[in-house]
């Protein structure tokens, strides 16, 4: 059974009841899905606003890692952030009085549970998760109408807020591709509904919305950010390899190419000659690869226990299994076996292949698992696979 508060399937966690297969074909990326429940502590061991209170009272936030929030009137970030740029806590205390929304942004990266989320929904997408928290007090509102550059699942931890979702005026705009209030309209409002504890919601990238809590308690809701890679992402790689190939394509524009008398002729006819290269010897798994191991290495290892731990790998009788949710992949490298792993790349000798193929495959094993190594080359090998959380002890 699972040690994690949503077991072994994140994704039901999330959106449980709907099916999975039902929630990519019918909701990804395309409208919004809101799930309600009668279960208010579904998210409570995710965070809690007790939690928020104990983080603001012991943490020096730098101006990185707090903001605040009101639709009207606005703040600015000087009436929270010190000349050092560590946050005022007594002003933050007394603008939230005063109605203003509570921002931590990416909390994942210093609360190991939420850490520990965002790691299982990586494993299950394939994208780069982040998480946002937003704690709003009774009655207000902390954002204008407006609408996210990366799709995000909305878990209500506590409290209720009322969302309101308007026409989309952009679909799927790229990463950095903001809401500008003077620019996009929201158009007419086309839903309504109120998250409670323990519902949760999904809102595409493009689909403008806006939310204010309701009813007499504090509001706090994560919201979970999808970072997604792109077929223009894909795509540019791909281009990329083959002009590495081809210095026709690493050739200058034409000289005076931006004069208005410019005869663009010659360069049409290069210009469709190189798009013809492109559709001839564009590779999908190259560039596929190349996204898979930088998706791998970005991850952050799982050194939890690294330490406390250390001497685990040396005691007799000592067994591991590979630890959940951790992204793999197993490469050669002439006569060396890599190991493609959160963090990095882990090097073993090719004697070592037979106990890799245990770890991987899911096995509980010990050090005996890489006796084909011999007994100094079979120690290593469980150091550094423990030492880096690829694996973790069972026993």
């Amino acid at each position: 059974m699972s040690e994690f508060p949503w077991g072994d399937n994140v994704l039901d966690y999330i959106i449980g009841p709907q099916k999975a297969d039902e929630f990519f074909g019918d909701y990804f990326e395309r409208k919004a899905l809101i799930i309600p429940r009668k279960d208010p502590g579904r998210y409570s061991d995710l965070l809690s606003i007790a939690r928020i209170d104990h983080l603001l009272a012991s943490h020096d936030f730098n101006g990185d890692s707090v903001d605040m929030a009101r639709a009207e009137p606005q703040i600015t970030r000087d009436q929270f952030i010190l000349a050092n740029g560590f946050a005022d806590r007594g002003s933050i205390a007394h603008l939230y009085q005063e109605g203003a929304t509570l921002i931590l942004p990416q909390l994942h990266q210093s609360e190991l549970v939420l850490k520990s989320f965002s790691r299982a929904l990586e494993a299950e997408l394939s994208c780069h998760v982040q998480t946002n928290i937003y704690m709003t007090p009774p009655n207000n509102q902390g954002f204008r109408t407006h609408y996210d550059d990366h799709d995000v699942f909305v878990l209500q931890v506590e409290g209720e807020k009322l969302w309101r979702i308007y026409d989309q005026t952009v679909d799927k705009p790229f990463r950095g591709e903001g809401f500008n209030i003077d620019r996009d309209e929201p158009g007419e409002l086309v839903d309504e509904f109120v998250l409670k504890a323990g519902d949760a919601a999904y809102v595409p990238r493009g689909l403008m919305h806006d939310a204010q809590t309701q009813g007499e308690a504090d509001s706090l809701h994560i919201t979970v950010g999808l970072i997604v890679k792109t077929w223009a992402d894909l795509m540019l790689e791909a281009v990329s390899e083959v002009a590495l190939q081809h210095p026709e394509f690493r050739q200058a524009l034409p000289p005076r190419y931006a004069h208005a008398e410019f005869d663009r002729s010659s360069a049409e006819a290069h210009f469709k000659t190189l798009v013809a290269k492109i559709a001839e010897e564009a590779n999908l798994d190259n560039a596929f690869d190349l996204f898979v191991d930088n998706f791998i290495r970005s991850r952050p290892p799982y050194s939890e226990g690294a330490l406390t731990g250390r001497g685990a790998t040396a005691e007799p009788g000592a067994k591991f299994r590979l630890r959940p949710y951790i992204p793999w992949r197993l490469a050669e490298d002439g006569d060396r076996l890599v190991l493609i792993t959160a963090g990095g790349e882990l090097v073993f000798p090719a004697s070592a292949e037979a106990g890799l193929d245990k770890v991987l495959d899911g096995e509980v094993f010990g050090q005996s698992a890489f006796e084909d190594a011999g007994e100094d080359e079979a120690r290593k090998a469980l150091d550094k696979l423990f030492g880096f959380g690829v694996v973790e002890r069972v026993s």
